[in-house]
Parts: structure tokens; sequence; C-alpha cells
């Protein structure tokens, strides 16, 4: 039987309940967040140690903070100039209020660095790889919060790895 979370697990005996657990697994979520390096940088990112995400303006880049867990992992990626990835961090608090709106619903989420990648992986990279052709940073590239597959995030971190 699915229940939120995970799979409720009924083993009967005689018409009789003996057992009774719940198996939460919660597959985990991988991220691109998208921050112009002049107004916030992964180095300011790596000597804070961590970050509210405040400021998303922005419904589907909303809706995507809410979708965040904690434990997910998210790629930094540098916008402006650079448009690159340049490191991995975390989600350590899920959605809530952004306290710097000052009108309408707007959320914010809590994030850490988990470490900087060898070598930034550049959007053309990521263009000319045949695996990430359908990577939403291509076909959204104004959004700044994205979805990523587990696949396309483990491409992007080995070619950074490099």
């Amino acid at each position: 039987m699915n229940c939120p979370g995970g799979t409720l697990s009924i083993l009967k005996q005689s018409g009789t309940v003996v057992e009774s657990r719940a198996t939460v697994s919660r597959m985990k979520n991988f991220w691109l967040v998208k921050q112009e390096p002049s107004s916030y940088s992964w180095s300011d990112f790596v000597s804070e140690r961590g970050t509210n995400w405040t400021g998303v303006r922005n419904y589907a880049a909303r809706n995507n903070l809410r979708r965040m867990r904690k434990g997910d992992e998210v790629l930094f990626y540098h916008s402006g100039e650079e448009k690159a990835v340049v490191g991995i961090g975390k989600v350590t608090r899920t959605a809530y209020a952004d306290l710097t709106a000052t009108e309408g619903d707007w959320s914010a989420v809590d994030l850490a660095p988990i470490k900087s990648l060898r070598r930034p992986v550049t959007l053309g990279e990521i263009k000319s790889e045949p695996r990430l052709r359908k990577i939403q940073l291509l076909r959204q590239s104004r959004l700044s919060v994205l979805p990523l597959a587990s696949g396309e995030f483990r491409v992007i971190v080995r070619m950074g790895a490099l």
C-alpha cells in the first residue's frame, strides 16, 4: 500500500494483522541554483558556510524551492559573464516564508556548501554534452532554480572533476 514518503507493509496471518511497518524512503532530489557572482559568489557562499536563499521572485522558481527537501543536493551556477557550474551544495532547511518579500507569497530555503568543483563546467560544455541535451538549464535559461535529473547532476559533477 502506498503512503506519503514510502510504502506501508501489512503482514497477515490467518486474517489477523501480525506486523505493520512503514518504510520511509525518499529519493534525493537534485537542483541547480543560479546567482550573479558580483552579487553573491560561490566564494561568498563558502566563506559564510551557507545562506538563506532569498529573493526568488518567479513563480516557477518559487515552486521549485518549495519542492526542495533537506539533504537534496544543489549545483551552484554563476550566471552573468561566467556562466558555469562552480560547486555543490545541499539543502539544510526546507521552504519557509521569505522575509525579504514586502508583498506576495514567496519562499526561501537554507543552503550550505559541500565542495567546489575542481574546475568550472561552462554553459558551452553543458550545451555540447549529448547526455545533457534535455537539461532545463538549456530550455528555461532565465529560471534561477531548476530541477535536475540525477543523471544530469552526476554528468556535470564528473565534468567538473576532470
